[in-house]
């Protein structure tokens, strides 16, 4: 089945979704709204869902148990009416069947007095339910920090597409209003015509060559069309997508058109590598497949680099493990770059004044896991944060951080 008709059969764009409540874009943006909000009763609610038919029949039950949770710790706190106003939107989308038949791997609810944010995630997450002074927020920057996410653009002369995933899932992404889907959309009249078109046959796993059908004189004006359609689709995507999710950018497209891309394209975030391929001529599955055979390798070399360019910064005294010299270093804004280690946590909080952290037992909900604290002290001074998987860690503590001087 090609990809036109099979790419995420289960989860269309978003923008075609008729739900009451359509979910928000997780952005480190959006983190650190809900990570530095403070409003009274923070409401945090994660789950891990189901993308298909038997399974997610219990998401919605799941969840109806975990915001009867928040609503019994509310009730220790606050005033009936209170409670009523908190809950009401976890208890609406509870009730919203559209809603949970587009969910996918995991699900994250956040609500407060003047905020209500919902997260479908492409990975699960740990079932949650808490009631703080401020959101619980390590599953969502655990899920923008970690290496392994990447963007595909699925591009041809004729239908624009997007995608993002990782090893294990390849979703559709709703392309914003200004990203153009068709050459037409993006040239309008100044689009040369006649229009020579380009095809591809042959199928996945053999060769392919390209055809061109038309009148050959206006080549140079074809080309023409094609270079400023793919500027447009280059600054479109830069603005609206890579910009704001900070995600590698993988090309899927012909040879020929690739070459043409780079040439134009001013996307830093745009991978050397990509798939030689119409996309259209592959099912779902085999680009989800194909575009993790091109990244992994390149994902692998990025995280490498992380770790020599820690151990180098070490060498020259300019880095630590030692979680309380990295608290510091991380409330005076030293910390240029942490790697935090993925699965693991420490309990306790960290003085965000003098850098100092209180260990705690873990297990208890209401306590701050260090590693978490870390990374969002060093992004709110401007540090860059890596999750990084045990084994490509450079130390044992689950931090290391290379400091600035």
């Amino acid at each position: 089945m090609p990809l036109h008709a099979a790419g995420a059969a289960d989860n269309s764009e978003r923008s075609d979704m008729k739900t009451t409540h359509t979910p928000d874009t997780l952005t480190h943006a959006s983190l650190a709204e809900m990570a530095s909000f403070k409003g009274g009763s923070c409401l945090s609610l994660y789950q891990p869902t189901h993308r298909r038919h038997p399974d997610n029949q219990q998401d919605p039950i799941r969840f109806r148990h975990l915001v009867k949770a928040l609503e019994t710790s509310l009730r220790q706190q606050h005033a009936t009416d209170a409670v009523k106003a908190l809950v009401e939107p976890f208890e609406a989308i509870a009730q919203d069947r559209d809603f949970w038949n587009h969910t996918q791997n995991g699900l994250a609810v956040l609500g407060a007095p003047g905020l209500f944010r919902v997260f479908i995630l492409q990975r699960s997450v740990a079932e949650l339910a808490v009631v703080s002074d401020s959101f619980h927020t390590k599953p969502l920057r655990q899920w923008l920090q970690s290496t392994g996410r990447y963007q595909v653009l699925a591009l041809s002369l004729h239908k624009v597409q997007l995608f993002e995933g990782d090893r294990n899932a390849l979703d559709a992404v709703a392309l914003a209003a200004g990203v153009p889907r068709t050459m037409t959309a993006a040239l309008g009249d100044e689009r040369t015509e006649p229009y020579t078109t380009v095809s591809s046959y042959g199928g996945i796993g053999g060769g392919h060559m390209a055809m061109h059908h038309g009148q050959g004189g206006k080549k140079d004006e074809i080309g023409g069309d094609a270079e400023r359609f793919f500027r447009a689709v280059d600054r479109a995507v830069l603005e609206h997508h890579s910009r704001p999710s900070g995600l590698p950018l993988m090309l899927a497209a012909l040879p020929e058109h690739h070459h043409l891309f780079h040439e134009v394209s001013h996307n830093p975030l745009l991978m050397a590598s990509g798939l030689m391929i119409d996309p259209q001529s592959l099912t779902h599955d085999d680009l989800r497949q194909r575009a993790w055979d091109v990244a992994a390798p390149q994902q692998e070399a990025q995280q490498t680099a992380w770790s020599d360019a820690y151990a180098t910064a070490a060498a020259k005294g300019l880095g630590s493990e030692d979680l309380s010299q990295v608290a510091h270093a991380a409330v005076a804004g030293r910390v240029s770059t942490l790697l935090i280690e993925a699965e693991r946590q420490v309990a306790g909080r960290i003085d965000g004044s003098t850098g100092r952290i209180d260990f705690a037992d873990l297990g208890n909900p209401r306590v701050d896991d260090v590693l978490d604290d870390l990374g969002a002290l060093v992004e709110s001074m401007g540090g860059e944060v890596h999750v990084l998987p045990a084994e490509r860690m450079p130390c044992r503590t689950g931090a290391a951080a290379s400091f600035r001087h």
